[in-house]
Parts: structure tokens; sequence; C-alpha cells
């Protein structure tokens, strides 16, 4: 599969988290924005990406690992275009809802968890990941509408 095509789309309460698939790396990685944004129960993007300057600097100044662990993935916006956006994997991430104090932060680790299991399942049983497949292309048509960020989707298409 193209990088393109290992781009997806998450749903934590009905609030999507941009993600994406690094093959080389066999790992999960999802946008920090997104999940700030859940976490501090932001609806603003450019509210959450401000908290997270925030954040990064706090953390940096303690010397917490968490911000040289997240890397830059192109990641769709919800104006349709590709652009670098700070990611992390599920072990980073873990790391960094702990760095946020926030009443979703439990949930929220619960449903990574569930995320990095369903991807584990998959590579012991192929069918998984066609299913998945074909959900993926409902997700993807919600993508390239531009009005993934904006508008509450089901969570069937997880």
């Amino acid at each position: 599969m193209s990088e393109e095509n290992n781009k997806l789309i998450a749903i934590f309460e009905d609030h999507p988290v941009r993600r994406a698939w690094v093959e080389k790396e066999e790992k999960w990685y999802f946008s920090v924005v997104d999940i700030i944004a859940i976490l501090t129960e932001q609806p603003d993007h450019k509210r959450a990406q401000s908290y997270w300057t925030t954040l990064k600097n706090r953390l940096k100044t303690e010397g917490s690992e968490v911000v040289t662990k997240c890397d830059q993935l192109k990641m769709r916006s919800s104006d349709g275009k590709s652009y670098l956006t700070d990611a992390a994997d599920v072990e980073t991430v873990f790391r960094l809802v702990q760095s946020i104090p926030s009443p979703k932060a439990e949930p929220f680790k619960l449903w990574l968890a569930k995320v990095g299991y369903e991807r584990m399942q998959e590579t012991v049983d192929p069918e998984l990941a066609v299913a998945r497949g074909r959900k993926k292309q409902t997700v993807q048509k919600v993508v390239n509408s531009g009005n993934f960020l904006s508008t509450k989707k089901p969570r069937e298409l997880i």
C-alpha cells in the first residue's frame, strides 16, 4: 500500500483523530493536536495548536523526551491539503496524555489500547485487515471531502 492509502481517521467519542501507519516501523502515529483538542475539549484547531506549543515548551524545559519522540508526518487538514503535523506513536501518546490534566485521559488511554490491539489482531488474521480496508474506503471518501474535522462520524468507521 502507498503511504497515502495508509492514512486513516480513527474515531474517539465522535471526534476524529488523524493517524498514519508507518510501514517501515510497523507503528501507528497519531496527530498530537487532534489528541490535545479531545483531551482539552477544544473544538478550535488553532487553540489546540497553541496549547500544544505551550505544552511542548514546558516539556522541553522539564527535560521530557516526549517532544523529541514526536515526528512530523504529512496528514490531511480540514482544507483538504496535506501538511506536516506533529505525530506520536502509541507509547509517546500514552506519555503525552499523562501530561495533560483531563477527565478524558483514562477513556482515551483505553481507546488507544483498543486501536493497537485491533492492529495486532489484523497481523494474525489478515481477513480482519481486508474488512478494515472496506471500511477505510468509506472513511477515505469523508477525508477527501475535507469536512472530517468539523463533522461527527459514526463509530463504525474506525
